[in-house]
């Protein structure tokens, strides 16, 4: 799954690129993966999409949910959850690949799970009504909509018991936020991520709010996170202060050492100093 400052990133390139490009062939599931998912046969993709022409992009704000770039064609709308690659003509496209489209010009796009990804192409009548974005109707944190009042109802009503990081990152809550920006998100509010929301006041609860919007802004605003890379191959210019990539490294803030540990599934990042687990 690619998350909201990297949607947003690649809606843009696709916008710049491919938009008025036509389909020309269009393949899909050609490396079958185990979680890559599909709108219903997916070797009926080509006669769906072949000289269908894109027309523009969204980071899933659409008809779906942060997380998922929607590419929409003449008839039809693409929902992807994965990286997106374009390749110009005469260039290596990838032997693995779970989505190809081949443009008029010769150049493709590419689209190659990691771990999980879907693909989806239907209607965009089907896509909307479709069920499987239970939170297309959840506003996106980088909109007025996700304002101050609405984040201190997700807080208030999520149980006492559930830590930072799961409020963040867990049931999709908030649409585009995965495990991959929260850490940084926590970091910039100087909450540790297995901290309990029963253990957190008012304080806190504006602090997090605040960080959800100006963290993933920067992300955005920086081309995407150093850790990611966007249509052309490239890293973002975001630079992650908890990350893979920082591991090692001492904490910007405080010179201390970085933590990593194994939490709810994946792995959280925290300077002890900077997030203090009370306090």
């Amino acid at each position: 799954m690619i998350e909201l400052p990297e949607t947003y990133v690649l809606a843009s390139q696709i916008n710049e690129t491919l938009v008025g490009k036509t389909i020309k062939h269009a393949i899909a599931n050609a490396s079958p993966h185990s979680f890559a998912w599909y709108t219903g046969d997916p070797a009926l993709y080509g006669p769906k999409l072949e000289g269908q022409a894109i027309t523009s992009s969204n980071p899933g704000t659409g008809y779906t949910c942060g997380g998922n770039t929607e590419i929409i064609c003449d008839d039809f709308v693409l929902v992807i959850s994965t990286p997106i690659k374009y390749h110009n003509p005469g260039t290596k496209i990838p032997k693995t690949h779970q989505l190809l489209l081949q443009f008029d010009d010769d150049s493709h796009m590419s689209c190659t799970v990691q771990m999980w990804g879907s693909m989806l192409c239907a209607p965009a009548s089907e896509i909307k009504n479709s069920g499987h974005f239970a939170n297309s109707h959840l506003p996106d944190p980088l909109t007025n909509a996700f304002d101050e009042n609405y984040f201190e109802a997700l807080w208030k009503n999520a149980k006492p018991s559930l830590s930072a990081k799961a409020l963040l990152a867990t049931e999709q809550r908030i649409p585009g936020l995965g495990n991959g920006v929260c850490q940084d998100i926590l970091f910039n509010a100087r909450i540790h991520p297995k901290r309990k929301l029963e253990a957190m006041g008012d304080t806190h609860m504006e602090a997090l709010f605040n960080s959800v919007k100006t963290t993933l802004m920067a992300m955005k605003d920086g081309g995407g996170r150093d850790t990611e890379r966007d249509l052309y191959s490239n890293y973002g210019g975001y630079r992650t202060i908890l990350s893979k990539k920082t591991i090692g490294s001492p904490c910007i803030e405080c010179g201390g050492v970085l933590i990593r540990q194994s939490f709810l599934g994946g792995n959280i990042y925290f300077c002890e100093l900077c997030q203090p687990m009370e306090g």
